[in-house]
């Protein structure tokens, strides 16, 4: 299906995309913080996630190199209300998504360090196993994950990094049909095909990563502006599991338009004005597994 059509359509760590509210928003942000040093009382020019742009609409910024803090709003007019905890909201009529963390006892963990996460988070592991059973795709048909590192990065910057977790996690992906798989890390922007690489082991040599209808987009959207710049060095050639890869800064809309289709659209920044860089339909792998 073409853009255009799409258009025209009825509008570790998940969240399921509830069609219940059509006119909320939600940010998500999964990109390092790089101000650490620097708080709420504090100005920064990368804007750290604390800042109040950040507040309305909710947010949820996926675990990294620092604290995460979760942001959501109840209410409308003067009856609303915006609440900030270190610890994400639990799924009820005020927040209708789940918001789970992959991490030692709750806690943020740092994804660029995968081997060690692995080792040290089995609890981690348990709860997402069970945790994507469960989501009723009836309900919530769009099923999206997100991390910091890439787990299909073909950038020279952090290369292979997601390796480790792409093998824990790539396989469950694939088989409760993850829609999206969004992340950061990466000071750039990249797309992927549907594609995985489940087959492969250390005896077999077969790591080539092949098209499945099953598998999710993975979108590496590193590219919201840091103090560090972009990154630049690509891989060549360009692997087939790539779609689309620019050094840009930039950023993204993902409009779910119903349950079968959403329309995704990246724009970059630089430009001045919103000039389109990369746009596509996106099937629903549930409803519309079929189609691209």
């Amino acid at each position: 299906m073409s853009s255009s059509s799409c258009m025209d359509s009825l509008s570790l760590l998940v969240v399921s995309a509830f069609l219940l509210f059509p006119t909320a928003l939600f940010q998500l942000s999964n990109g390092g913080v790089t101000s650490s040093f620097i708080r709420k009382s504090e100005p920064s020019v990368d804007m750290p996630f604390d800042a109040d742009v950040f507040q309305p609409p909710p947010g949820y910024n996926s675990p990294q190199q620092h604290d995460t803090e979760y942001f959501y709003q109840i209410g409308i007019g003067e009856s609303s209300r915006q609440f900030s905890f270190k610890t994400p909201p639990a799924v009820g009529p005020d927040v209708p998504y789940t918001v789970g963390i992959i991490g030692d006892l709750g806690q943020t963990y740092d994804s660029n360090e995968t081997l060690s996460h692995y080792l040290a988070n089995q609890r981690g592991q348990a709860w997402l196993q069970n945790e994507l059973p469960k989501v009723n795709r009836t309900e919530t048909p769009w099923l999206i994950v997100l991390v910091h590192s890439p787990l299909y990065n073909s950038y020279n910057y952090h290369y292979m990094e997601g390796e480790t977790m792409r093998v824990q996690f790539e396989s469950w992906f694939v088989e409760y049909k993850v829609d999206l798989v969004l992340s950061g890390h990466v000071h750039a922007y990249e797309r992927s095909e549907r594609v995985s690489n489940i087959a492969y082991n250390i005896t077999n040599n077969d790591a080539t990563p092949i098209p499945d209808p099953s598998a999710p987009v993975y979108i590496t959207i590193g590219d919201g502006g840091n103090i560090e710049g972009l990154a630049t060095n690509f891989t060549e050639p360009q692997p087939s599991y790539s779609a689309y890869r620019e050094a840009s800064f930039g950023h993204a809309i993902l409009d779910i338009k119903n349950r079968t289709h959403a329309y995704y659209a990246w724009y970059r920044n630089h430009d001045g004005n919103a000039v389109l860089g990369d746009s596509i339909c996106f099937h629903n792998r549930y409803w519309r597994s079929n189609e691209r």
